[in-house]
């Protein structure tokens, strides 16, 4: 079993963390939206992943406990976030794996730099057909303990230091300015002028990369599986008998459908 390390890199906004776990082929996990999520939101994968590929999963520019960047941004940041974290570990390119926001990630990066990525695998995605996002535009801030529990679920079984992550996450989300920046943040990523912009629609056809859409059954966003898939010239569709968030609810099937995509 693959060690699971927590590292660190100066990027251009400030220090970002993130998991290095397994050897071999380069796998970059970009994890969803919440304040609470973060890169520990594939602990219930690494282990799986890294059996057999290089993991690196970052926390998203802005989530914590990684440093934050005090300005309005969401889609283009992020994605370019992604190929500044490419530059950092030393990677021309890598397969990404990126779960609802980090889907949506994964999608604009395949389109807009397809020499960077190999093969993509996306789950969760709303960004085709895009519409405002009340509750991102209407953000508030969660619990410490609302931190807390999410961190149990996703950390249960993990090779690590639970308690440590908790203590970190709470304390850094109480940093000053912190919640303001994600605020910021979260109504750039819910207007509707930006997620129209940013559609996946008319980028899918452009799409280069062996792409694998993994969908749970019950997903608000279901529906607009068939249309990804008819969309994105290389693409594949797994459901797995679930909601939105696949790779924690079905972390065993998420897992063996990854490894057999990633491995062909």
């Amino acid at each position: 079993m693959a060690a699971i390390q927590y590292k660190y890199v100066n990027l251009s906004h400030g220090k970002t963390r993130y998991i290095d776990a397994g050897s071999g082929e380069p796998v970059i996990l970009i994890h969803g939206f919440p304040f609470q999520r973060s890169a520990d939101d594939w602990l219930p994968n690494v282990e799986a992943l890294s059996a057999k590929f290089h993991v690196l999963a970052p926390d998203c520019m802005g989530w914590a406990p990684s440093d934050f960047l005090d300005q309005e941004y969401s889609f283009a940041y992020l994605t370019d976030f992604v190929r500044e974290f490419q530059d950092a570990m030393g990677l021309h390119s890598s397969h990404i794996v990126g779960a609802s926001m980090g889907g949506w990630i994964a999608g604009i990066l395949s389109y807009e730099s397809p020499e960077r990525v190999d093969k993509v695998i996306q789950t969760g995605h709303n960004g085709i057909g895009a519409r405002p996002n009340a509750g991102m535009m209407n953000w508030k801030p969660p619990s410490d303990d609302d931190i807390k529990v999410w961190l149990h679920e996703v950390g249960a079984g993990a090779d690590v230091d639970l308690e440590g992550l908790v203590a970190e996450r709470i304390q850094t989300a109480h940093q000053p300015g912190r919640v303001e920046a994600f605020a910021k943040l979260a109504r750039h990523m819910g207007d509707g002028v930006t997620r129209t912009r940013y559609d996946m629609l008319r980028r899918m056809p452009q799409v280069k990369a062996p792409t694998l859409y993994v969908w749970g059954r019950t997903d608000a966003s279901f529906p607009a599986s068939e249309q990804a898939v008819t969309l994105t010239p290389d693409a594949r569709l797994t459901v797995l008998e679930c909601g939105h968030d696949v790779a924690i609810l079905k972390p065993g099937e998420f897992n063996q459908a990854a490894v057999a995509f990633l491995s062909e």
